[in-house]
């Protein structure tokens, strides 16, 4: 099984210092189960690429009754895709190869160890029981692109049609030691298949390397699943640490929950279709012609942008997938028009991590969505949009924390729906937009939505952000 991560930032060859591997020099790991063998087919300073080979001896599978099926199914111990196929056999070489670049560590670098450069990973042959669709579900949340080619049962059986096998390019600005540990996670995760036994220690295991992303990654609970074997105790103890420990990580899986509570508690104001009706008329003043729709839940904002001929190109991104599909349902996507299905595309991720899909658009829609951050993730949020998106326009409306006394059904000091992570007064909002404009060379200007009340305010505050070039 072969494995390739490839770099062009210059010097490429720096590469080498993160890895702990001289490009210079190709090196022999033996493993419990077979050699590694690390190489670099390209090492200048425009482009390097280091290559994991692993040769697993399967001979020394069955011999040591690690092989599929464990003591049943002699057949499928002899044969097998477990040579071949990357696997936990993998996972387990990248672990024992690379472990110090995977930790993050680098005497020699340390300033670029904890630096994102662009990379690119290519896995020669991997399984994914689940199909395309599940294997970007769980990288494209991460912020890679995800480029793959499917394999067929048999070249000259085109009947017979695809495998299950794939071959696959993720390409994203990571720091290495975040790649290592999503190939690490993920790629026994896909195969749904480990070669050996999972304890109590593989817990601590995937809540030490999956740090940072995997409580807040859409598909965890599958992700957990898999990884631990589907043991249910160790699944159970794993969620429950994801959820206790990272619980305000939890960027919008209630999107469609949220969406109707909310619509209850403030429809005696239909303050719901005022806030998309003066969204939608600020995108139209900024003459933007195509918009993303960040946090786009089920796609109520879509509907009325579709609608308006002046947006040739819209995009809906959510973190959960369930709503996209709902979403898909409710547009009703697949009857559409070709020429108007042209114009929309609904994509799953996470507005934690860049993502190269959401550059280039004229405007972007942020509705409703900042109040299901935790606050120190905003930062990440707020890089991921303003710094790397760089839209023309940005419109942002959150609630007005001030404008709550309103709703006598809404207890003192209570937030307007359970997932909120914080709610804020006119001030505060400001704040926060005015520092964003300035560090990220945007215009920044408030206006009300709803009715306005002449202490308190109105029920939704909006910010509408212009870069400065487009004014």
């Amino acid at each position: 099984m072969l494995l390739t991560i490839s770099t062009d930032q210059r010097p490429a060859t720096d590469l080498g210092y993160l890895l702990h591997k001289n490009p210079a020099r190709a090196q022999t790991f033996e493993l419990s189960f077979g050699t590694a063998h690390v190489f670099y087919p390209d090492a200048v300073a425009e482009r390097c690429t280091v290559a994991l080979v692993l040769d697993v001896d399967p001979v020394g599978l069955v011999r040591g009754r690690r092989g599929p099926d464990g003591d049943g199914g002699l057949l499928m111990q002899y044969v097998n895709d477990r040579p071949y196929v990357a696997s936990s056999f993998l996972s387990v070489a990248i672990s024992e190869v690379f472990g110090t670049a995977m930790s993050g560590r680098s005497k020699e670098r340390p300033d670029l160890a904890a630096t994102a450069i662009p990379l690119e990973a290519k896995i020669a042959a991997v399984s994914c029981r689940g199909g395309e669709s599940f294997l970007r579900r769980l990288f494209e949340p991460l912020g890679y692109v995800v480029n793959v080619e499917s394999r067929a049962l048999d070249a000259t059986m085109p009947e017979w049609g695809d495998s299950r096998y794939f071959t696959v390019t993720l390409s994203g600005t990571r720091r290495v030691s975040e790649l290592l540990s999503h190939l690490y996670v993920l790629i026994p995760v896909l195969d749904d298949e480990k070669h050996y036994w999972v304890g109590d220690d593989e817990v601590e295991k995937l809540l030490r390397v999956g740090e940072g992303w995997l409580a807040t990654h859409p598909e965890r609970e599958v992700i957990t699943q898999r990884y631990l074997k589907h043991r249910h105790s160790l699944v159970r103890d794993a969620i429950a640490r994801l959820v206790t420990e990272e619980s305000a990580d939890t960027e919008d899986a209630t999107t469609a929950v949220r969406d109707a509570e909310e619509g209850a508690l403030e429809r005696p104001l239909s303050l719901n279709e005022q806030r998309l009706a003066t969204v939608l008329g600020t995108l139209r003043a900024s003459g933007a012609a195509s918009v993303v729709d960040l946090g786009c839940g089920e796609g109520r904002l879509l509907r009325l942008l579709l609608d308006d001929k002046q947006f040739v190109r819209i995009v809906g991104m959510d973190v959960a997938h369930r709503t996209l599909e709902t979403a898909m349902d409710r547009l009703k996507l697949d009857r559409m028009p070709q020429k108007q299905r042209e114009r929309i595309e609904l994509i799953h991720g996470s507005l934690m991590y860049r993502d190269q899909r959401l550059s280039g658009f004229d405007a972007a829609a942020v509705v409703e969505v900042i109040v299901h951050l935790d606050p120190p993730r905003l930062a990440a949020f707020e890089r991921v949009v303003f710094e790397f998106a760089q839209p023309g326009a940005v419109v942002v409306t959150t609630p007005n924390a001030e404008y709550n006394v309103h709703w006598e059904s809404l207890p003192a000091g209570r937030f307007r729906h359970r997932d909120h992570r914080f709610e804020w007064t006119r001030a505060q909002f400001q704040r926060w937009s005015t520092s964003i404009a300035e560090r990220f060379g945007y215009a920044v200007r408030f206006a009300p939505v709803g009715p306005v009340d002449s202490q308190l305010g109105s029920p939704t505050q909006m910010a509408i952000f212009s870069r400065q070039q487009h004014l």
